[in-house]
């Protein structure tokens, strides 16, 4: 009999994989049911599918892959008691979320008249995407500072540094999982003390987990002007976030920070490599052959006379318009109901992003030192 595979309908590619192994039907993650799991064989979801026992209990299912690095939606306890095969996709979209934090901060520092190279950023969390964030700012000639206690404790490396040092950054940005309990605990890290703590003129990033941030506290400090500005791709209470919240930061978008389509394939190919394995076949799909050309292979860019970072903002833009997901959710409808489904809608039909390695830069008149920059922030040069 042919394995039954349910699958989320925003993850790209997942029918033309999976059906490789079985018969596929792809659903909306929000609306995982019980039933519709009772004679399913393997599940592929996403974060926005809470997945234990209650959705799983009496279930045929053997494997369940998230196609996302995050897995706080998933009781990993109860899949192993079960003896339920699980796979998460670590670091698929972790350069995808890195070019994000990249073109907010290029884009506040055209808002604000000031050039990214010589500021400082501190980088809280520093794994997967918090690594590639790190890698992106000292291309762009900024000072970094990280704080990562697991990583401290595992490798007494210096260079991870207690949170407090990080809060006279001109930048704070968040790449840490969502955890409640223990000593690294992040629920609410970022608190209405916390913000007391920064300087006036920070700008905060958080593109990790929308709880990871208090809503209330950041609206009331960016409201009073105790912090200089927000980005958040990632809401408390999703997919219904806090409108003023929206009002008050600086760029706002739903979610969508991890959603370069190249990291979005990659997570598929990921958990449908972690499906085969646990069945026990040899994995057929290859991805490589149905990918569609990017949108912009090539840029041609005028360098001589231009500032650096206006080239950067040029190369940046051209490829992902982050200002554009934030008009966007701007555009939410007032009622909470209406506000989230226009929210899920932002994401289910988000436009193909490619990440920047898909286009080559012709250069005039570039010095060195800005193709270094290009080339450390992911172009082909």
């Amino acid at each position: 009999m042919a394995l039954r595979i349910l699958a989320d309908e925003n993850i790209p590619f997942a029918r033309e994989a999976f059906s490789t192994l079985g018969d596929v039907e792809m659903i909306s993650g929000r609306s995982a049911t019980r039933e519709m799991l009772r004679d399913c064989d393997v599940f592929a979801c996403r974060s926005v599918t809470k997945i234990g026992r209650e959705l799983l209990e009496g279930s045929r299912v053997r494997f369940v892959g998230t196609a996302t690095i995050g897995f706080d939606h998933v009781d990993v306890g109860y899949l192993r008691e079960r003896g339920i095969a699980f796979a998460s996709a670590p670091g698929s979209n972790a350069n995808s979320v890195a070019e994000y934090i990249a073109a907010a901060m290029l884009v506040l520092a055209r808002r604000g008249g000031f050039t990214l190279e010589g500021t400082t950023i501190g980088v809280v969390g520093v794994g997967n995407v918090g690594s590639r964030v790190v890698n992106k700012a000292e291309a762009l000639g900024m000072r970094v500072l990280q704080n990562d206690p697991p990583l401290a404790r595992q490798t007494g490396d210096p260079r991870f540094l207690p949170l407090d040092a990080l809060l006279d950054a001109d930048f704070l940005t968040f790449h840490v999982p969502l955890t409640r309990e223990g000593p690294d605990a992040t629920h609410h890290l970022v608190d209405a003390a916390f913000l007391r703590r920064m300087k006036p003129s920070a700008v905060l990033l958080n593109s990790s987990r929308g709880a990871v941030v208090d809503g209330s506290a950041l609206r009331d400090a960016l409201g009073r002007r105790r912090i200089a500005a927000a980005v958040l791709d990632v809401w408390e209470g999703e997919p219904v976030f806090d409108a003023e919240l929206l009002a008050e930061v600086a760029i706002g978008t739903p979610h969508v920070a991890g959603y370069s389509f190249d990291g979005k394939v990659a997570a598929t190919e990921m958990i449908y490599r972690a499906a085969c394995e646990a069945i026990g076949v040899a994995p057929t799909w290859d991805p490589a052959a149905i990918m569609p050309p990017p949108g912009h292979p090539r840029l041609e860019i005028q360098c001589a006379g231009r500032a650096d970072e206006d080239v950067l903002r040029e190369a940046v833009l051209t490829v992902y318009d982050i200002e554009a997901d934030d008009r966007a959710l701007r555009q939410s409808p007032q009622s909470p109901a209406e506000r989230g489904a226009y929210f899920d809608r932002l994401r289910r039909v988000y436009p193909e992003r490619r990440e920047f390695h898909n286009t080559t830069l012709a250069l005039s008149g570039a010095s060195e030192r800005l193709k270094a920059k290009l080339a450390g922030i992911g172009f082909r040069v």
